[in-house]
Order: C-alpha cells, then structure tokens, then sequence
C-alpha cells in the first residue's frame, strides 16, 4: 500500500494591466476574505520589482523572497505570519533588479520550488506586477487560475485585455477571470464587464467569467492607510462585503471543510 500523494495547493494568480487599480489591496483582502472562511492561505508577493504587501500590512519579515530564491532558507521559514489577518505571507523585495530579471529557467524553478513547498496551504495567492512583462506572463501561466482586476478607465479595459490576450496565447485551455474593481455600483460593473466580455469575445472567441465586483469605498483608503486588512478594520463596508462574496465563488467545495492551522511562520508580524 503506498501512502497518498502530498495535497498541493490552488494557485490563484492575480494580474492586472496597469498600476492603481487596486491589485495588491484587493490580493491582501483577499487573503483574510478565504483565511476566514478555514482556509489556509499563503499570499506570496510576486511583484519581483516593486514588492509591497509587506508594506500595506505594516509587516517587518526576517526573510523575504530572495533568501529563498539564495536557497539561504526554505520556503516554511521565510513567511511571516498576519496574524489579524489569518494568513501567512511570503514577502517580495523591493526595487530588487535581481528579482526582476530573474532568467526563465530560474523562475520556473522558483514557482516549481513554490508549488512544493507550499503543500501545507490550501490556496497560494501570487500578487503579480503590473503589465505584461515575460515575468509576469510566465507567473500568471503557472496558475490554476488567473483573476485580471480592471476598473472603467479606458487604460484600465485595454490593459486587461492585453492580459488576457497573451495567458489564453499563453495557457489556451486556463481559467481567466474578471474583477471589476472600484465601481461606483454594482450596475456599473456590470456594464464594465460587459464591454470587456464582448472585446473578448468577438477577439479572443473567449469567455471569462465575472469573479466579482468591488465597489468603489473610501474605507478602502483608509484601511491603507492604517496599513490594516480591510475585513478587521470595516468588516461590513461596502467593499468589504463585495470581497468576501468574491472569495466565494473562489471556494472548492473539498476546500470548504475546517482545517489544521497554517505551517509554523519563520516570523511574526510586526
């Protein structure tokens, strides 16, 4: 009788466009939205050159992603635990042109790494940087699924279609999928949506759902500001209530029972 394989985790990457759309607020949110629900979760800042999730949480890691990638420590010991927020953090390092240009075949090996020594999580998170660099192509075609946030901005549209264009070129048979971030109504996401879905359609012959619509909230801002997780700080705004709904249509339903507290962090938060 041969013991099970290990569990591996449900990568689910997050891409957008263009910068100021709200990509790493919404990854953390995120984070604490499917934490919350028994999730153990691993948010792994994968912005290789302008790292800063550490920053938004107020976090001060011992070890980052380059330790990693230096094999100095292993993948368990670099995190940092959040506690208020549930989930543990894997950080990036800022302004690292190292990281940044890290070759193919080294960051194939990286997410290789990620996938094997994530097996305690029940999802990793990969907050990608913005654009279409081959960094972020090949990062965002490693996932199980990819989440594009855009917003109503004609840049914002373009730039996600861009995205999307090249991980279907990319991943023809991956799972893509829409946010429409800081829309004044649900109403006005959906027709946000909508414009997208038809320039995919009628150019890609491809359909990607609507993960979720965050509407526009100044308590966003100010949970930023706080360097706090939205869902501590105003768990019941609007935008709050629109990233928990979000997370669940994220849930596998062989993820949704209670599960074993997340691996032993290297460090704490600050």
């Amino acid at each position: 009788m041969t013991d099970a394989p290990p569990e591996t985790p449900t990568v689910i990457a997050i891409a957008s466009g263009k910068g100021g759309v709200g990509k790493t607020w919404f990854a953390i949110t995120l984070a604490q939205a499917l934490a919350r629900r028994g999730l153990r979760v691993l948010l792994f800042d994968g912005d290789l050159g302008l790292a800063n999730v550490d920053v938004q949480l107020g976090l001060t890691p011992t070890h980052d992603l380059g330790a990693v990638l230096s094999r100095s420590v292993p993948l368990t010991r670099a995190v940092t635990r959040h506690e208020a927020g549930g989930f543990d953090v894997l950080a990036g390092r800022s302004g690292s042109g190292a990281l940044a240009a890290l070759d193919p075949a080294a960051l194939d090996s990286t997410l290789a790494g990620l996938r094997a020594q994530a097996t305690g999580y029940d999802v990793v998170l990969l907050d990608l940087g913005a654009g279409v660099e081959r960094a972020v192509r090949r990062m965002a075609a490693s996932a199980d699924t990819l989440l594009v946030l855009a917003t109503d901005e004609p840049t914002s549209l373009t730039d996600a279609y861009a995205v999307l264009k090249l991980f279907h070129t990319d991943r023809p048979d991956g799972d893509a999928r829409l946010v429409i971030n800081q829309a004044t109504t649900r109403a006005a996401g959906e027709r946000t949506y909508a414009t997208l879905l038809r320039a995919c359609v009628t150019f890609l012959r491809r359909e990607p759902k609507l993960a979720g619509i965050i509407r526009r909230d100044d308590r966003v801002r100010d949970a930023i500001r706080r360097q706090t997780p939205l869902l501590t700080r105003h768990p019941t705004c609007p935008a709050a209530l629109d990233v928990e709904a979000t997370a669940e249509t994220l849930i596998l339903p062989s993820a949704q029972s209670p599960r074993a507290p997340s691996p032993r962090s290297g460090s704490e938060a600050a």
